[in-house]
């Protein structure tokens, strides 16, 4: 199984943001995680298209774009423009979450879906066959920096039996650092989105490496 880090860029330094994805995308990044909050569904305000828009100069790197947004779907098409490679809407936020994954695939983009840390694995049951990635949040989503929640294991391993052969991303976003990355793999997770541990050091790529290095 290969596994991807996604450095989020939540926890980059916002007054040089251009030259931040320039750093992770040449420290060996797989996927550049944006997260983006509404203020409304989550306790906190990030990125909008302007900015992603932006930032899609400086790298050719899959955007892999968290929307933390309610109501999500008047905004899949804005997203997409702006250069998302992989849009994933919340199962909370979204009454009609087939549909949402229907919209995303036909504007030619990867389509996800997130999980809270309190949402069953069985809400994702009957759409499956329209999901290019699950993301387990192991957070209470809208903060960098909080601890991994060790409920979200049993989850993660639920999830990838549901997956089967299936060829779907399983990620995990929240309190991923060298020491909680081998316990989500070996649970099944091959995306591991990474902020605070990939940023809080000046040599990305050497925290990339120890990530990778700390599945060893």
């Amino acid at each position: 199984m290969t596994i991807k880090i996604a450095p989020s860029i939540l926890s980059a330094d916002f007054s040089r943001l251009g030259e931040e994805v320039k750093a992770i995308d040449e420290a060996g990044c797989d996927y550049i995680h944006i997260d983006v909050m509404d203020g409304h569904f989550v306790p906190n305000l990030t990125f909008g298209p302007p900015i992603i828009k932006c930032i899609r100069k400086v790298t050719k790197k899959p955007f892999d774009v968290h929307l933390m947004i309610d109501p999500a779907q008047p905004y899949l098409e804005d997203y997409a423009a702006a250069g998302a490679d992989i849009i994933t809407v919340h199962a909370e936020a979204d009454k009609h979450l087939d549909r949402s994954l229907q919209v995303i695939r036909g504007l030619g983009k990867k389509a996800g879906v997130s999980l809270n840390p309190a949402t069953p694995e069985s809400v994702i049951e009957y759409v499956m066959d329209k999901v290019d990635l699950i993301l387990v949040m192991s957070v209470n989503p809208g903060f960098g920096g909080q601890s991994f929640i060790e409920s979200q294991v049993g989850k993660i391993r639920n999830i990838r039996k549901m997956i089967g052969k299936r060829p779907i991303e399983l990620q995990v976003d929240g309190g991923v650092n060298v020491d909680t990355i081998k316990t989500v793999v070996d649970a099944g997770a091959d995306v591991l989105v990474a902020g605070s541990a990939v940023f809080k050091g000046d040599d990305y790529k050497a925290t990339i490496a120890a990530l990778h290095n700390a599945l060893k």
